[in-house]
């Protein structure tokens, strides 16, 4: 539980609410309370996409927009994260994330889940999936991981150095601004730069953007490498369910071996891999992955738009 100040971020400027217009509602969890989009038909089919770091609910507004007329679209924004409370003495680890999403799924009433995942909301998505065998319907897979890995960029391991980390990632907000040129293949526009840094502007206000990256275990004796070992083990409960995966293959951390490794696990998913494209998929591709996804869901029985 808390044991610090929480802290809410700051008011969005103006052209981000243009693109971003959603109030969402606000859910008690560990930690706090967590901002959630919840927008469409509350008896349309769910659909839940999960955000990473440094990013937050922002990075699926197209998906939203585009989704959100016959889906029910649900969108968290992770402990830390967006425009829910940042807790400066919360743990921070990825069981609390992945229980999180669950305490959202159980106050929203949400089943039959089709589950989109990015970056570190793999590991969360599928850390609740495999939690709730039955809880998702498909899966839609795009530039993350969910399994034990030594393969780390060494950009971000310098992150988790004490001291310089902590300066470099809270004190100069240095990871989302590195983010916003390195995890696109064609540069952000403005806004969606502006959009992504915004809730990130201070030291208290960047924690989660620190932890996310200390939480990467490496090693058996790291707090979180039992909750990614589980997880690891159980992903071929969720093995026979509908899975597109969406790849940038221009992404400096989560490379095409990635790309390969959910191939493996789930051979039967449909596979989009664009050379072109890099770590921020919905900034560098958008229509390109909701023409996918459009094709995917209708394929796999779901609502047509």
């Amino acid at each position: 539980m808390v044991n610090a100040t929480t802290t809410s971020g700051p008011v969005l400027p103006p052209e981000v609410r243009a693109v971003y217009p959603w109030t969402g509602v606000r859910l008690p969890v560990d930690g706090g309370t967590m901002h959630v989009l919840d927008e469409g038909p509350r008896d349309a089919p769910v659909l839940l996409a999960l955000h990473g770091n440094p990013t937050w609910s922002f990075y699926w507004r197209r998906l939203v927009a585009h989704a959100a007329g016959r889906f029910r679209v649900v969108v968290p924004d992770h402990i830390g994260c967006g425009l829910s409370d940042k807790p400066q003495g919360w743990g921070y680890r990825l069981a609390d994330h992945v229980d999180n999403v669950l305490a959202v799924v159980d106050h929203l009433g949400l089943s039959d889940v089709t589950l989109v995942v990015h970056d570190w909301g793999g590991a969360i998505g599928m850390g609740a999936a495999t939690k709730r065998p039955d809880l998702a319907r498909r899966f839609v897979v795009t530039n993350t991981g969910a399994w034990r890995s030594l393969r780390i960029p060494p950009s971000i391991a310098t992150c988790k150095i004490p001291v310089f980390g902590p300066l470099a990632v809270r004190g100069l907000n240095g990871f989302a601004r590195i983010a916003t040129v390195r995890a696109t293949a064609k540069g952000l526009d403005p806004v969606a730069k502006a959009g992504l840094l915004a809730p990130y502007d201070s030291w208290a206000h960047r924690i989660a953007t620190l932890r996310f990256v200390e939480d990467i275990p490496l090693h058996a004796a790291h707090p979180s490498y039992a909750e990614l070992s589980r997880i690891d083990d159980s992903l071929h409960t969720q093995a026979g369910k509908p899975m597109m995966i969406a790849w940038g293959d221009d992404d400096f951390c989560f490379t095409p071996a990635f790309r390969a490794e959910w191939q493996r696990r789930f051979p039967d998913a449909v596979v989009h891999a664009w050379k072109d494209v890099g770590h921020y998929v919905m900034e560098d591709a958008p229509d390109r992955f909701l023409a996918a996804f459009d094709a995917f869901v209708a394929r796999t029985g779901g609502p047509v738009g």
